[in-house]
């Protein structure tokens, strides 16, 4: 047994804050008091609730030990809150291992000694900020003023330990640098890379003594063809490059990437579908590209590109911290503030923010901060010239190197009047996923979520709604003053989007009472689709759709008048946009350089408005007309644990990769498009069709590069045969005992939240007992990248989760060790997804050919978590008794797949097996 820190004569005891402190698992609570004689001791979870109700304890992750002990509306002394005003923008793991490397204590060896850690760690913040070398010592005492008023519980504890500084302190806008307007770029030199200097920059990337990697070498050689000299017009290089994990593909582009640019002068773009993967990028690319020495104004050689959505609004967090937000997330507000004048580009969501700082606020204030509704005033607001959203969109026209995701490197493309903000040289990886990402780009969604959102962005603010949110009236008054004809149409405007959902407009539909044509619409089609559901009620919980086809008469008139009122708002917004243009050509003596850069973003906020709008017209036009074979479309009514949320019309492309091809390749001069699984098991006619070249008649260049990793010795893929579909006892018992056997490190992948939920309800306090951590998504309230970083850093923990876990998710090592599928990830059947499966060509296996490619591109995708190195080892379980050897091919090439019993493969995790009784059981994957 471990000896606790207090008791080792040997290693005395960093000082502890005399305060109690809790500590909850799903194996028991402790309580750790500060008498004469403090000990930590077992509780249960009413005198843990208790103590905490008489008085604050010390405690890691308020919302996680409240989950635990069942008690929502616990709180107390949270170190992760207070951790974020000590250290912001500052790493750490939010678990007491994860406190304890941040802070230089000594691990804990178990959950006992968890109370004395938060003790000390609470000892040690607060000595870290009465220290004369604190680096985050600059706004603090002018936060905490704020804060004692707010009443947060730190703020008494921190009065005495933060010096009143002799100078005032600078707040954070005049903190913050300010951007600088550069001059247009110019053209990239045409060039043609030599195929040796591309090899020799990839050698000084990798470093002298690094693995030779012939895979690698003639990957970055074939990548190097994208950057040649374009042929013709609308005649791109497009290079389909498949590489095995372990490859080295990111320096393998980056390689050639950064020649072209040093050569050439232009800007490559690199996009990625994952979060860590951009994380993974920022750090490679320092390889690559001479970073500017800290302190220097040099524009940065390589940016990181997201949505608006991701980064902090400077206006935002200014009216929240005026008394837009009040109680607890005021405090958020001041925390988020805190980070913000320490933060590297200000990205909120995958950034240096840390992913656990909004769940501890328990409401969704990240998201308020964030310029979620496209309501940027750009010019007018008083921070523009500070704004991060501002800096990295110019930093990016001067980058050698941008970093974006495939959503933004589409909408640049096809909405981008900016030609530096287009992208002509593109690498897209991870891209298995530019099929969906083009989906969701290209398609139109008529819902109530989204037309509130329109709705306000034309009106502004309504009822008690606080924040600079006002609407074009506002945004454009000196237009509005000096152009009768800009006037005129601000106002039709403004009356035509009240004809749009408001607020309480769910609430209004579920009674029946829907106000205006846009919310009798939405009525019809929640009526139409509950008339149409064939579920017999047992999808309660979960989303329902019917195919927009045959619509009855009510339902027809209500979309011809919704219609006719979004043909209203739209008409008036183009009159603006052309007030607008006349108005920057005329050069009136008001409109100074400010001014115009306001109406420039307000011209590119109404046009986005204008087209969303085209599509919501175009989809109610051909409603009860002929289908468009072109289009899929549907009526849907979105819910969530029996709660209804949203509902609407949607149209999607029958093949996304027509607009793709039109709007992103046409107009690019070179492309990669590179993953581990690009194609379906070595047939590239599937990644042809899906890279949209074929749609430009574009021949793409095609390269294959195997994983170097030894699958036969290194991986197991076990199917288990046993555990019966649709028992949920069976399937929790089989988690359990799996993870029993490999002592964590497993990551299980389930295709429903339901089962998830239900399987870690029976096996997370059996587990806990046994010292194994469980953790899932849609169950403990931390945020998926967070909860990524927990599992990685203890490797007896395991992590349930969904989609987002099978792809994109990097843990090398012991951390992940077994790899569990609750079954075969069939697809979910969509109206989407059987028209295209029934468009699917005969001679590439038809309906069940496009299933199942789309079943091996899962497989492949949650097998390659498995093996990240040379040097791990792993199993891959499939919990299902029919797995059909045509999908064996997902598994790399002589990789063991064996049929066996859960006893069997528990043998085999915890290497028991004899090796030479399964050897004839062997079904290698092909």
């Amino acid at each position: 047994m471990a000896v606790p820190a207090d008791s080792d004569p040997g290693n005395p005891a960093p000082p502890a804050l005399d305060l109690p402190a809790v500590h909850a698992s799903h194996s028991g609570c402790w309580l750790r008091g500060v008498d004469l004689f403090p000990s930590t001791r077992t509780v249960g979870k009413g005198e843990a609730i208790v103590a905490a109700a008489d008085t604050p304890l010390l405690m890691l992750n308020a919302p996680l030990v409240a989950s635990r002990l069942g008690y929502p509306d616990l709180s107390g002394l949270d170190l992760l809150e207070l951790y974020a005003f000590v250290h912001p923008a500052r790493f750490v793991v939010p678990t007491p291992k994860g406190l304890a490397n941040a802070l230089g204590l000594p691990q804990p060896a178990g959950d006992a000694d968890v109370p004395l850690l938060l003790q000390q760690a609470a000892q040690a913040l607060l000595a870290t900020t009465a220290a004369a070398d604190w680096p985050e010592r600059e706004g603090a005492w002018s936060a905490l003023q704020s804060m004692i008023k707010l009443r947060w519980p730190w703020a008494t504890l921190l009065t005495g330990q933060i010096a009143r500084p002799e100078r005032a302190e600078r707040w954070l806008f005049s903190r913050l640098p300010e951007w600088d307007e550069a001059g247009e770029r110019p053209q990239p030199a045409q060039i043609r890379l030599d195929p040796q200097a591309v090899e020799a920059r990839l050698a000084t990337l990798t470093g002298a003594g690094a693995e030779d990697r012939p895979g690698q070498r003639a990957f970055a050689r074939e990548a190097a063809q994208m950057f040649a000299p374009r042929r013709g017009a609308r005649q791109p290089h497009v290079v389909l490059a498949q590489a095995g994990t372990g490859t080295g593909k990111t320096l393998g582009y980056l390689a050639p990437a950064s020649l072209w640019t040093q050569q050439s002068g232009g800007t490559v773009w690199v996009s990625t579908y994952t979060k860590a993967l951009q994380r993974q990028l920022r750090r490679e690319s320092a390889r690559a590209f001479a970073m500017p020495p800290p302190g220097s104004k040099a524009p940065p050689p390589v940016v990181v590109r997201k949505g608006r959505e991701n980064y902090l609004c400077l206006l935002n967090l200014e009216d929240a911290l005026q008394g837009g937000f009040t109680g607890r997330p005021a405090i958020l507000a001041h925390l988020v503030a805190r980070w913000a004048a320490y933060s590297q580009d200000g990205d909120m969501i995958g950034g240096d923010l840390p992913g656990w700082l909004g769940t501890l606020f328990r409401k969704r204030g990240i998201a308020a901060l964030t310029d979620q509704r496209g309501e940027c005033v750009y010019a007018g607001c008083p921070h523009y010239r500070k704004c991060f959203i501002e800096r990295a969109a110019r930093a990016s026209a001067e980058a050698e190197l941008v970093v974006a995701n495939h959503a933004l490197v589409m909408v640049n493309a096809a909405r981008g009047r900016d030609v530096a903000q287009r992208p002509t040289r593109i690498v897209f990886d991870e891209g298995h996923h530019v099929f969906d990402a083009a989906d969701s780009t290209f398609g139109a969604a008529l819902t109530g979520a989204e037309a509130i959102e329109l709705r306000r962005w034309v009106i502004g603010p309504e009822g008690k709604s606080r924040g600079r949110r006002r609407g074009l009236s506002a945004r454009l008054a000196d237009v509005a003053s000096y152009d009768e004809g800009g006037a005129t149409a601000i106002t039709q405007a403004r009356e035509a989007a009240e004809l749009l959902p408001g607020d309480g407009w769910l609430a209004r539909i579920g009674e029946g009472t829907p106000d205006g044509p846009v919310e009798r619409l939405l009525a019809a089609v929640r009526a139409t689709v509950l008339a149409r559901d064939e579920s017999g009620g047992t999808e309660a919980g979960y989303g329902l759709e019917t195919e927009a086809a045959q619509l009855d008469g009510p339902m027809l008139e209500a979309a011809a008048a919704a219609l006719e009122a979004l043909e209203d708002l739209r008409q008036p917004l183009l009159r603006l946009t052309l007030r607008l243009e006349a108005i920057v050509e005329e050069g009136p003596d008001w409109l100074d350089g400010q001014a115009r850069a306001r109406i420039e973003g307000a011209r590119s906020a109404i046009q986005w408005r204008t087209d969303l709008l085209a599509g919501w017209i175009a989809l109610l036009g051909r409603l009860g007309g002929p289908a468009d074979p072109d289009y899929v479309d549907w009526l849907a009514l979105d819910r969530s644990d029996g709660r209804e949320w949203d509902m609407g019309l949607h149209r999607h492309h029958l093949d996304p990769m027509k607009p793709f091809a039109e709007v992103v390749l046409a107009p690019a001069h070179g492309v990669l498009m590179t993953s581990a699984t690009l194609t379906d098991g070595g047939d590239w006619s599937g990644a042809i069709t899906r890279s949209g070249a074929a749609r430009l008649d574009v021949q793409p260049e095609l390269f294959a590069a195997k994983s170097p990793f030894d699958y036969p010795n290194q991986a197991q893929v076990l199917i288990v045969t046993d555990v019966p579909r649709g028992d949920i006892a069976a399937l929790a018992g089989a988690y359990a005992r799996l993870i029993e056997a490999s002592g964590g490190g497993v990551l299980g992948l389930f295709t429903a939240i339901r089962r998830l939920r239900a399987v870690h309800g029976r096996i997370a306090d059996r587990l806990a007992r046994a010292g194994l951590p469980l953790y899932a998504q849609h169950v403990d309230p931390i945020d998926t990248g967070t909860l990524v970083d927990i599992f990685r850093d203890d490797p007896r923990a395991s992590l349930l989760g969904t989609d987002a876990l099978r792809d994109g998710v990097d843990v090398p090592g012991q951390s992940l060790r077994l790899v569990v599928m609750e079954q075969v990830p069939w697809p979910k059947p969509s109206i989407l997804h059987r028209a295209r499966r029934m468009a699917a060509p005969r001679e590439e296996g038809g309906a069940q050919g496009h299933d199942d490619r789309i079943i091996r591109a899962r497989l492949a995708q949650a097998f390659g978590r498995l093996i990240r190195s040379a040097e791990d080892k792993g199993h891959f379980v499939v919990l299902s008794s029919a797995f059909p050897s045509r999908l064996l091919s997902a598994f790399p090439e002589g990789t063991p797949v064996r049929r066996v019993s859960l006893e069997q493969a528990l043998q085999s995790i915890a290497g028991r097996v004899d090796e030479a009784v399964l050897a004839s059981k062997v079904e290698s994957s092909p």
